[in-house]
């Protein structure tokens, strides 16, 4: 039976507690279901258009046709296939890490100090940001690839804020 005067203890460590954590893909506009309309429009516009060719005698066409077909789908698998690229970045008060997965399925994983890190851009007048940066003792990390100039703004005030909480530290309240 509880009176409510108990204090809860977390045995969790303040420094593992996330304070940030973003994972970052490529954007598709296309999902499977207009991947799939998009082909059967293509195949059906060139199979008539094939045939047409092929009723006044050209039939090498007719092949051609087929052809194109196979590279749009070549081209869009192709696609889908990087969509599968992700980056992982989480903000504790003892470490930043990123984490990165190519679509092939590599992993590679950097740590750094949140103390220590630095974020650096590079801002484009017309365009606005066009590349962010880790940059810690004389290591330089881009990170937020996939994401356009508002979206990198955005993660980047995000991120500012994570590593400036990192740096005032663990929150201790032993009231609550």
């Amino acid at each position: 039976m509880s009176t409510g005067n108990e204090i809860e203890r977390s045995d969790a460590d303040p420094r593992d507690v996330q304070i940030f954590s973003a994972v970052l893909t490529p954007h598709r506009s296309l999902n499977r279901t207009g991947f799939l309309a998009v082909m059967l429009f293509v195949s059906v516009v060139s199979f008539v258009t094939g045939l047409a060719f092929l009723m006044m005698g050209a039939w090498p066409v007719f092949g051609f046709f087929g052809l194109d077909v196979l590279v749009i789908w070549w081209a869009f698998r192709a696609n889908f296939r990087a969509a599968r690229a992700s980056e992982e970045i989480a903000v504790t008060p003892s470490e930043l890490r990123v984490r990165r997965v190519s679509h092939r399925g590599q992993v590679s994983e950097w740590t750094f100090n949140p103390l220590w890190v630095r974020l650096d851009q590079e801002v484009d007048e017309e365009y606005g940001i066009e590349h962010l940066y880790l940059i810690s003792r004389s290591r330089r990390l881009r990170i937020a690839g996939f994401l356009g100039p508002e979206e990198k703004a955005s993660f980047h005030k995000a991120l500012v804020g994570a590593l400036n909480a990192a740096r005032r530290g663990p929150t201790y309240n032993p009231v609550t």
